[in-house]
């Protein structure tokens, strides 16, 4: 259609496309064939084109890939970089554009925020137990925070604490956190540099407020501080990663699990030391690890469940290698060794890919299924410094997002690559820089660290970090024609 008003010079450009879309809503008629269109089209044209297609009441900005590429140039300047003639038929993948996450609301801390979590009807933690009596379950969403206070923090999206964890002498954590997880709308467990695991009950009523944290077990095994957690709701279990160089596996039921080790316990490290009172005067339930996996040769860094295999578990460490577990028989059953430190693991299960964030400032997307001599199928670049929290786009089986300590956190879209010298390589789509871009919030001249990062379909992208803040930024697919400039 937009043919018929090209000029005649116009008309000497021209280069036929084949449109199609992986989204059923916005399909085009089935006999839709190549369209001859011109060469000077770009993102902005080819919406309008699509949209006179469709004939959308409203139009709709999309977004178009060619050989896994987003196009961000007109297609003359795609087909001169890469060498094609203006006889190709190129194929176009066209999708619904999303606007670059703005920010929403910031939480203030006293100390270093370490860990973030989100509890929405949407997140892992429901899907076992809906939200009964939590106000989440009226569409209001719960926020956990982990300081370097030793305090955890359940907040609501206005920005109000609705608890905070005990403090070490009523037992509590007694050093700083590193990580914190939802099990179901009413557990919440935790770790830190004490070396231990805490196991907590959620309690909130509307018509009886204040909600509360109430410890309910302590988990010891580690001998050295636990940096990471990753549960599996409909089972109970936790996995842990230590600073001792293994992984552990918990239950976070009772009845599960085994006595702890009598060695770890405060009262025998407290056993020698005469007139010394123990931190905590209440009553504690304690319990050890199902099993304590030993392979890693330096400090143990991320921990995941295999997405749909909960009975297999990946694990990241300063030795540089990605380990895949067996847990029923405590075995491991693969080793990836890259060629610098790795800090954390997520998963993009539709796409078979494991991604790991590294020292070297990149995400290697790691393909299991292939052979072991084979690391990274995709590298991820953009950041300027250690990528040290991923987490998975819940509205996109191609998306995730990155925190780093650069102090920002950066969007990706796997579809997004192009070959390289060293494979296939992706760039970022958007960035949040979390108020770096103000010098007061710099420190000695280098950005404030992200430590962590969780992506929710309901709430957004949540990042925590060396700013004493948790920020929700929330980015969704634009409405808006000015979008497609």
């Amino acid at each position: 259609m937009a043919l018929e008003h090209a000029s005649s010079a116009e008309k000497s450009s021209q280069v036929r496309i084949r449109l199609s879309t992986s989204q059923t809503d916005i399909s085009l008629p089935e006999n839709t064939g190549p369209i001859l269109v011109n060469t000077s089209f770009r993102r902005y044209a080819l919406s309008s084109l699509v949209n006179a297609i469709l004939t959308t009441e409203n139009p709709i900005p999309f977004d178009f890939l060619i050989n896994g590429t987003f196009l961000r140039t007109s297609l003359d300047d795609y087909i001169t970089r890469h060498g094609l003639s203006s006889e190709t038929t190129l194929h176009l993948e066209y999708l619904k554009a999303a606007t670059p996450p703005t920010h929403v609301t910031s939480f203030e801390h006293d100390d270093w925020v370490s860990a973030i979590d989100v509890l929405s009807s949407s997140s892992v933690a429901t899907e076992r137990k809906p939200i009964a009596n939590l106000s989440a379950n009226l569409g209001q969403q719960r926020i956990l925070s982990a300081s370097y206070d030793g305090l955890l923090r359940v907040w609501n999206t206005s920005s109000n604490i609705l608890a905070t964890s005990p403090g070490a002498e009523k037992g509590g954590h007694a050093s700083p956190l590193k990580a914190a997880k939802f099990v179901s709308p009413t557990k919440i467990v935790s770790s830190g540099v004490d070396r231990t695991i805490k196991v907590w009950h959620y309690t909130e009523d509307p018509d009886r407020p204040p909600s509360s944290l109430n410890l309910k077990a302590t988990l010891y095994g580690h001998s050295a501080s636990v940096e990471s957690l990753a549960v599996h709701p409909p089972s109970n279990r936790i996995l842990s990663a230590s600073i001792d160089h293994t992984v552990g596996l918990w239950s976070s039921q009772k009845r599960e699990a085994p006595s702890a080790p009598e060695h770890l316990l405060p009262s025998a490290v407290l056993r020698g030391a005469k007139r010394r009172k123990r931190r905590s005067s209440i009553p504690m339930s304690e319990y050890g690890p199902l099993t304590l996996l030993k392979s890693h040769s330096g400090p143990v860094t991320g921990v995941l469940f295999a997405p749909g295999y909960p009975s297999v578990c990946y694990s990241t460490s300063w030795d540089h290698s990605l380990k895949t577990w067996d847990l029923p028989t405590s075995t491991l059953v693969d080793t990836r060794i890259a060629s610098h430190a790795l800090f954390c693991v997520t998963a993009l299960p539709e796409q078979n890919l494991v991604a790991v964030g590294t020292s070297a400032r990149h995400i290697a997307l790691i393909d299991p299924r292939t052979s072991a001599a084979t690391l990274a199928s995709i590298i991820l670049r953009g950041h300027n410094s250690a990528v040290v929290s991923l987490a998975p786009d819940p509205n996109s089986s191609y998306a995730l997002v990155s925190g780093s300590f650069d102090g920002t956190c950066r969007v990706w879209d796997v579809r997004s690559v192009k070959a390289g010298k060293d494979g296939r390589i992706g760039e970022h789509m958007y960035t949040i820089d979390r108020g770096n871009s103000d010098k007061q919030v710099r420190k000695q001249g280098e950005a404030l660290k992200v430590f962590s990062v969780a992506w929710d379909s309901e709430v957004g992208i949540v990042s925590a970090g060396e700013d004493k803040r948790v920020h929700i930024n929330q980015g969704k697919v634009s409405k808006d024609e000015n979008a497609l400039r």
